[in-house]
């Protein structure tokens, strides 16, 4: 992405990319030092989550402020964000193109009869009922790929990964045990809302779900390949950082709606933003 955006975009450049996670390594702390030893000005808080969430992107974000806070960090780069992109035209596309690598090692009589189900990772009802943006988006993300792929299958929006009672449903191992029950025969998982493959997709999806799926009778069943190194994701991801820059906003216009029934008063800060609001 940053070789890409080196060609396409001079003027910004160079650039330098910095990972920061929550929960392991490399954490806020070490890459906002980090970015104080190369002497950065200007940053960007880049979501990998297509679609906002309060307890994804919304979380992350604030960890990084307090990260920034922690290590009397506040004033030494100027911020913006981007909060998310669940249509991207160059994430569509690059989503579109696995979904074909994924329906494409279904035997072809086969093919046009699979269903589709875009499986999300789930979130408790409590954090929906506050108003949290993320259902809507992963729904706007799985219409504009099926109508990138002229809705070319049945398709069905699905969940994973619930871990209690009241979350968001169906969850998809349940849709694909009743599938399988009313006689379908094949089927591809495309995880909707990772970008790349990990716990929940080499697992969950891979292995968990592929034995029930053995278990209730399915025939077919199949998942689409994780966006990872895609050269159609690389390009996208360039282009979202180059035409946030060109747009000198500090966020989209969503973000600094808060959820009606938000509790935290950090919610959709900004830490020293770059352009003036």
């Amino acid at each position: 992405m940053v070789e890409y955006l080196d060609k396409v975009s001079p003027q910004t450049g160079p650039h330098k990319y910095y990972i920061a996670f929550r929960y392991a390594d490399p954490l806020s702390d070490s890459a906002v030092l980090e970015m104080k030893k190369d002497g950065v000005q200007r940053a960007i808080a880049f979501t990998q989550y297509p679609q906002f969430s309060c307890s994804t992107t919304g979380g992350s974000l604030n960890e990084l402020w307090r990260s920034l806070k922690r290590n009397n960090l506040q004033d030494e780069f100027q911020w913006s964000v981007v909060d998310r992109w669940p249509d991207h035209p160059g994430f569509i596309n690059a989503v579109s193109e696995r979904i074909k690598e994924g329906l494409s090692t279904i035997p072809e009589e086969h093919r046009d009869k699979t269903i589709i189900l875009f499986s999300a990772h789930s979130l408790p009802m409590k954090v929906i009922n506050r108003g949290d943006q993320y259902v809507q988006e992963v729904a706007s993300t799985i219409q504009h790929v099926m109508h990138h792929l002229n809705f070319s299958n049945r398709y069905i929006s699905t969940w994973q990964s619930a871990v209690g009672p009241n979350w968001m449903g169906p969850q998809t191992v349940d849709v694909i045990k009743k599938l399988a029950k009313r006689g379908d025969k094949s089927v591809l998982v495309v995880p909707i809302a990772f970008t790349s493959d990990h716990i929940e997709t080499l697992s969950e999806i891979d292995i968990e779900m592929a034995e029930e799926a053995e278990k209730a009778g399915l025939e077919y069943f199949r998942r689409a390949p994780s966006l990872n190194d895609s050269p159609h994701f690389t390009k996208a991801m360039g282009d979202i950082v180059r035409e946030h820059l060109l747009s000198r906003v500090n966020s989209s216009s969503q973000y600094p709606l808060r959820c009606p029934g938000c509790t935290n008063d950090q919610c959709r800060n900004i830490l020293n933003p770059a352009n003036p609001m």
